[in-house]
């Protein structure tokens, strides 16, 4: 009988990635509807010393393989080796952030143990009602009260979907990085560890990676932003993300934007917030002439503090603000960024 909730956890360079403790929190979640260990995995070379951090964010066991093949993320070596993992230890489901790492292994992984993939999910769940089980039984699912529910964007963001795996196992999904929260870190937690072989060959080493080389960028990951200064159709053109780029400057935030400054060419996809987007939850959320389409919305309304500057007083993105301002951002944000400069020279001389 599957069981066991589990999740493959990324690292980069010997440092486990959040997106990984975002996961295992997420399964410690669901592990109080559906009581099974959560179980991380983790892939990499003489990577050991991460294991503790994995028990202290809520795995109860962590499945580590440790071979020079795994240094790097290298498709072949990375898809055998969680193949090898489902088929000896038959898990219920299985979680890969929807990373570039996950996008590449998940699908590959999931086409060899022939089960279905869920890709880009927002938002995971058991069965809840009547009906649901119902229905889950009527497709085939041996167990509804095992199923895993799986939502995500369809249609363009337009459409939110619930998708489930109910004839096959493992139930696997990409969820995106950034939705899922993290639990708090109690390092009294301790765990099982298990060391697992998996016998590669030369051959398995497909690709030879002569060298990597990290992007020198002054910007992080919106994911991981704490102060986030975005701009919408509101900024009127690519000169527009002046200002936001200024007060963000300001402020020592990132750049955001909405997805129609994106499809414009306006800014770089990678700055993208919402449903197609990247997910966040900094300290700080200001929208500056986004009008707050429920897309845009589902990507940051779990920001701690969210300032919206609009001039249409009757805009939905200030119904999710916690501070609204009605006028033009191209009046209001050059005195704001000079009041914050102001503000942190006097902070600096006291």
């Amino acid at each position: 009988m599957s069981k066991g909730i589990y999740v493959v956890v990324e690292q980069r360079s010997g440092k486990v990635q959040n997106v990984g403790l975002e996961l295992i929190g997420e399964a410690t979640r669901l592990k109080q509807d559906l009581p099974d260990d959560v179980v991380a995995v983790l892939l990499g070379s003489e990577i050991e010393g991460e294991v503790e951090k994995l028990f202290h964010y809520g795995a109860d066991k962590v499945i580590l393989v440790d071979h020079p093949y795994l240094k790097e993320c290298v498709t072949e070596p990375y898809t055998k080796a969680i193949t090898a993992i489902i088929n000896e230890f038959d898990p219920e489901i299985m979680l890969f952030g929807a990373s570039s790492i996950g996008r590449d292994i998940a699908p590959r992984v999931a086409s060899r143990v022939k089960t279905g993939l869920v890709a880009e999910t927002t938002g995971l769940r058991t069965a809840k009602t009547e009906e649901e089980f119902a229905k889950e039984a009527s497709m085939g699912c041996a167990d509804p009260t095992r199923a895993l529910l799986m939502t995500r964007p369809a249609f363009g963001g337009n459409l939110m979907a619930t998708l489930m795996c109910p004839r096959t196992k493992p139930q696997m999904a990409t969820v995106r990085p950034g939705v899922m929260k993290k639990i708090e870190k109690d390092e009294t937690r301790k765990g099982e560890l298990i060391k697992y072989n998996v016998d590669f060959t030369e051959a398995d080493m497909n690709v030879e990676i002569m060298e990597v080389v990290k992007a020198d960028k002054k910007s992080v990951d919106l994911t991981e932003a704490k102060l986030i200064v975005s701009g919408g159709r509101g900024v009127g053109g690519p000169q527009g993300f002046d200002i936001i780029r200024d007060m963000a400057d300001a402020l020592g935030a990132e750049v955001g934007s909405s997805r129609a400054c994106v499809d414009a060419g306006w800014i770089e996809k990678d700055r993208q917030v919402g449903q197609t987007g990247k997910t966040v939850r900094p300290d700080l959320y200001m929208a500056c002439g986004i009008s707050g389409a429920i897309q845009h919305v589902a990507g940051m309304e779990s920001s701690e503090f969210i300032v919206a500057i609009n001039k249409n007083d009757a805009a939905p993105i200030f119904e999710v603000a916690d501070l609204g301002i009605v006028g033009d951002l191209k009046v209001i944000l050059p005195k704001l960024a000079e009041a914050v400069r102001k503000y942190k020279a006097s902070k600096a001389t006291n």
